[in-house]
């Protein structure tokens, strides 16, 4: 590979990213805490291990569960993300339309997330939701083109 002893963030930029959404998610995991651990307290829920999550949640207000169920949802689509970048990063690729996707997709993933976390508005999180689908469709479709 030709990347392989080049000065970091210039062979690789799609690694950019990768990492900011990383560590975006990691934002969210501090936000959940942040809400939820003070709110068991506020709210009395009894932290028994024979009640299901489901039960565990409905005790605590929507408000509080929002960041909560925007980092579970980090942990589902972005993982194609993460694997579509690291093959493409493999392949070389490293163009400004492949970069502002990839950008792009992580902007519309934290548009969702402070979406979700704060107003939960579902048909801008949905709209959000899909734009950042077709952007991860045209990275995967790039992909696609370069491996088959």
């Amino acid at each position: 590979m030709s990347f392989i002893n080049t000065p970091v963030g210039t062979a690789a930029p799609l690694l950019a990213p990768l990492v900011t959404l990383n560590a975006w998610t990691l934002v969210m995991q501090t936000w959940m805490y942040s809400k939820r651990l003070p709110a068991l307290s506020r709210h009395k829920v009894n932290m028994d291990s024979s009640l299901s999550q489901a039960k565990m949640e409905a005790m605590l207000p929507p408000e509080i569960q929002w960041p909560a169920q925007n980092f579970n949802h980090l942990h589902e689509q972005p993982t194609y993300f993460v694997g579509t970048i690291l093959t493409l990063t493999y392949l070389g690729v490293n163009d400004n339309v492949t970069l502002a996707a990839a950008w792009g997709y992580v902007g519309l993933r934290i548009a969702h997330s402070i979406v979700q976390a704060t107003v939960n508005n579902i048909m801008v999180r949905f709209s959000l939701f899909s734009a950042s689908s077709v952007v991860l469709a045209g990275l995967t479709a790039k992909a696609a083109s370069l491996v088959f």
